[in-house]
């Protein structure tokens, strides 16, 4: 009985995703690895150090690959990835790029959470944006309001249940 095909998760070298990617192709394997734009002339991986890999009848090969590091296992088994989450990463993509949703627009005033750096964790109320780089929020520090300013994508609008 021969297991049906699937996909399963290589982690690789940091960097060498598209190196790995080459060699596995070289090999036979069906691969995927996702990539988004991060300035107009400039890609990154989706998903920094990993690569998806379509396996039929063999698996160790991939294991062995120069710059594989592991392959996600589920016991003696390479995990499963189920095909509609490679799908669904396939379906957002846009002249083989995929195309992320944009993070929620935040007004000033709104109540946010901080969820990076020194202040994580902490309520804030937002005050804007002071550069492309930097958002400002007003945080309660012993007993008084001060503005902080931190880098983008550093708070997140408080969920209301």
């Amino acid at each position: 009985m021969t297991a049906s095909p699937h996909w399963a998760v290589a982690v690789v070298q940091t960097s060498r995703e598209d190196y790995v990617q080459t060699l596995l192709k070289r090999d036979g394997f069906e691969t995927y690895l996702p990539k988004i734009r991060t300035a107009p002339k400039k890609t990154a991986s989706l998903f920094p150090g990993y690569l998806m890999v379509r396996v039929v009848l063999r698996w160790y090969p991939i294991r062995w690959t120069p710059g594989v590091l592991k392959v996600l296992m589920n016991g003696d088994k390479p995990a499963k990835l189920p095909d509609s989450v490679v799908d669904e990463i396939k379906g957002r993509e846009v002249r083989g790029y995929v195309k992320l949703p944009k993070p929620p627009t935040l007004e000033r005033g709104q109540a946010v959470i901080v969820t990076k750096g020194t202040f994580a964790g902490r309520s804030a109320i937002y005050e804007g944006q002071s550069s492309q780089q930097r958002e400002r929020v007003l945080l309660d520090l012993l007993g008084q309001s001060v503005s902080v300013e931190m880098p983008v994508g550093s708070v997140e609008p408080v969920r209301t249940a």
